[in-house]
Parts: C-alpha cells; structure tokens; sequence
C-alpha cells in the first residue's frame, strides 16, 4: 500500500498548502449562510420545535463536506489532466482501488476538516444538543465518500473545466440546495415532498441533522441505507472508470 499512501499524502498536501483557499473559504461562506438566513427568518420559522438557527446548522456542515469534497476529487483529477502531470500519476505501479482510495481519502479529510471549522464558527449562534455523536460522524464520512467518488467520476469524465463546472452547477448544486438545508420537507407541497425521497443527498442532510437533535424525517436507518447503497453504486462506477483507464490511459 506504498502508493497508496504516497498518493495520498499528495492529495492531502496538495489542499493543504492552499488551506486557506481550500478550508477556511468555505468555513467563511457557511458563516455567511447562517448571518443572513438566520437574521432573516429567526423569528419567523420554527421547524420540528427547534428553531431556525439550531436548524440550520447541520445542514450547512453537510452542505460544506459535500460541496469541498466534490472539489477537492474533481479539480485534482480535472487539473492533472489539463496540465499533462496525471502521467506522473499513472505511469508508477499503483493500482486503481489504491488510486481510488487515496483521492476519496483526500477528500473526506478536506470535507471533514471543513466540518470541523464550520461547526467551530456556527456552534455559538444556538444551542446543539449532540444526541447522538456516532450518527454524526457516519454520515460525515460517508457523505464525504459519496462526492469524493463523485468527484472522481467528473473529473476522469470532464475534458476541461467548463464541463466540469457544468456537472457541478446543474447536478450536485441542485441536489444539495433541494436537499434539506434550509427547510423541511414538511414544508414543500406534497409532490414535491415526494420527490425529495428520490434525492440522495436529502437522506444524507436528514440524517445528519438526526445526529444532533435526535430529530428527523425519516429514520436515521433508512438513511443510511440510502446513503450506502448510493455510495457503492458511485463508487463501483469510479472503479469501473479507472480499471479501464477511460480518458485517462487512453
């Protein structure tokens, strides 16, 4: 596992030594977040008898892991192949579940640091009451896991970075500002209720969100179920990418 640790040492040095680009950027566009919608709606919203602000919270950690996660992959993917330096990657007998797992690995440590320090800037604005710490962490990293495979899938499948863009601004943004962040489900019109059940990240914000207030939609189970059975699906078709060398070897 040389490689593998070799690979992701890379990866992690490579966000790292743009930390602030990479980690606190997205700990200051959180707080921005919670400034403004919490200013705005405190007094007016009260969900599952939490109010907004406390409600809010999680959903913007889940939201900072998934969006930096989906980053950290893609744009390291995206960028070696543009620059000419993937062959750097490629040519050393590493094999494709050790290079798969050192980019995931990557970026589920820069979605969890990020998590770290959203969590650190927000956790004074309301109370959180940490009902169930175990449930918080699964699903921190198996969000992160779900768009680092994510990730990968765009950036081996993206020629450039406009198409990159294109895959980020109209499947995972979406699916990410649909998903629960900032509002229940309860709240929507019953079609729309519905189709939130077939959004993936949905289970992921939901049962999250579970972890701190013991509170949810659905049940923490299910979402993770979900949650799991998404993953293996990306994942098996990242792998399934890298064993053939799709627009990377060839």
């Amino acid at each position: 596992m040389s490689g593998f640790r070799t690979l992701l040492y890379k990866e992690v040095l490579r966000f790292w030594k743009v930390g602030f680009q990479t980690v606190a950027a997205p700990v200051l566009t959180a707080l921005l977040y919670l400034l403004i919608f919490a200013q705005v709606l405190e007094s007016r919203v009260e969900v599952n008898d939490l109010p907004y602000t406390a409600f809010l919270i999680p959903g913007l950690i889940m939201m900072s892991v998934l969006q930096n996660a989906f980053a950290n992959s893609s744009s390291s993917l995206i960028q070696a192949k543009v620059t000419g330096s993937i062959i750097f990657v490629l040519l050393p007998p590493i094999s494709y579940g050790e290079f798969f797992l050192a980019y995931v690995g990557a970026a589920v440590l820069r979605g969890a640091m990020v998590s770290v320090g959203v969590l650190a800037v927000t956790v004074w604005f309301a109370p959180l009451q940490f009902a169930a710490p175990l449930w918080i962490l699964a699903f921190v990293l198996i969000g992160g896991g779900i768009m680092g495979s994510l990730g990968m899938v765009a950036g081996i499948w993206a020629d450039k970075f406009d198409q990159l863009a294109a895959f980020q601004n109209f499947l995972i943004l979406p699916l990410t500002m649909l998903s629960g962040v900032f509002f229940s489900i309860h709240s929507l019109p019953s079609f729309w209720q519905k189709a939130s059940h077939f959004n993936p990240v949905f289970y992921l914000i939901d049962g999250f969100r579970y972890g701190f207030f013991g509170v949810s939609d659905v049940s923490p189970f299910i979402s993770l179920t979900v949650s799991a059975a998404f993953f293996l699906a990306v994942a098996a078709i990242a792998l399934t990418l890298l064993r053939k060398g799709y627009k990377l070897r060839y």
